[in-house]
């Protein structure tokens, strides 16, 4: 039975729930293995019609679990390879999945999490939601969320957001194109997650499956390709010693030694 990924189906409809509140629901190995199990799933099962991917607790998803990134620190190159693809396949997962997917954020949406809501087809979240591509911060870059966030905000604004680590809410995030929505409430989120169930339902299930292969086939994107360079790039910088100050000064609560006082 899964630990941290729950789901359920309703009336066609799969929600698949991110839930460690406690450490708002963070990746690590396991969360990663589940989200990947369920969407998989969920893609070969006909009676789903659309999946719906939220959260409990107070954020959508921090990002990494900092247990986690306390066992990546010492990893070899090779480790980190092996665990980037880890996460990278989990995000194609979610977007090649053949059922169309709706993120409903209501909070904090940082790092990594940016990459899940990329990686669904439509998204809706809390105006006052709170997101970042944070990963500069700690000396290390958005690799493997990267092709992702690109393909939903473009080149430009990838770029200023994750040059900068800049935090901005869910009405710049529609405006940027991250999600499709932003709305005050969160009997708002849910009335916009159920309006858009209806309108799938409403189309052909095999048309939707067409619909999404097409898509992804005129992108022209080499996705195998791009996964492969996006964790080896991860990996070279994790383990630099930039990267390695950055994660451990994140660990150990402290500025990290490209931090003048001043700042």
């Amino acid at each position: 039975m899964p630990e941290f990924v729950h789901t359920t189906i309703d009336n066609q409809i799969a929600t698949v729930t991110l839930d460690r509140p406690d450490l708002h629901n963070a990746f690590n190995e396991v969360v990663m293995r589940e989200l990947t199990d369920s969407f998989d799933a969920l893609g070969r099962d006909d009676s789903v019609r659309a999946i719906v991917l939220r959260a409990t607790g107070r954020s959508f998803c921090a990002g990494a679990d900092v247990n986690w990134m306390k066992r990546m620190v010492d990893y070899s190159f090779e480790e980190n390879v092996a665990d980037s693809n880890v996460f990278a396949q989990m995000l194609r997962t979610i977007r090649d999945c053949p059922k169309p997917s709706i993120a409903r954020v209501h909070g904090a949406c940082i790092g990594g999490g940016v990459g899940l809501v990329a990686a669904c087809d439509m998204s809706v979240a809390i105006e006052k939601a709170k997101f970042s591509l944070s990963e500069v911060k700690l000396g290390i870059v958005p690799a493997m969320i990267s092709p992702f966030v690109m393909e939903k905000l473009g080149p430009g604004t990838t770029r200023r957001l994750a040059l900068t680590a800049e935090r901005f809410d869910g009405v710049e995030a529609m405006r940027v194109g991250l999600v499709s929505q932003a709305v005050a409430t969160e009997a708002e989120l849910d009335d916009w997650v159920a309006g858009k169930c209806e309108q799938i339902k409403g189309n052909g299930p095999l048309a939707l499956v067409n619909c999404k292969e097409i898509l992804t086939e005129v992108g022209a994107m080499m996705w195998d390709e791009l996964q492969q360079k996006t964790a080896e790039r991860i990996s070279r910088v994790r383990v630099s010693p930039e990267g390695q100050e950055g994660l451990k000064a994140f660990l150990e609560k402290r500025k990290p030694n490209w931090v003048t006082e001043k700042e």
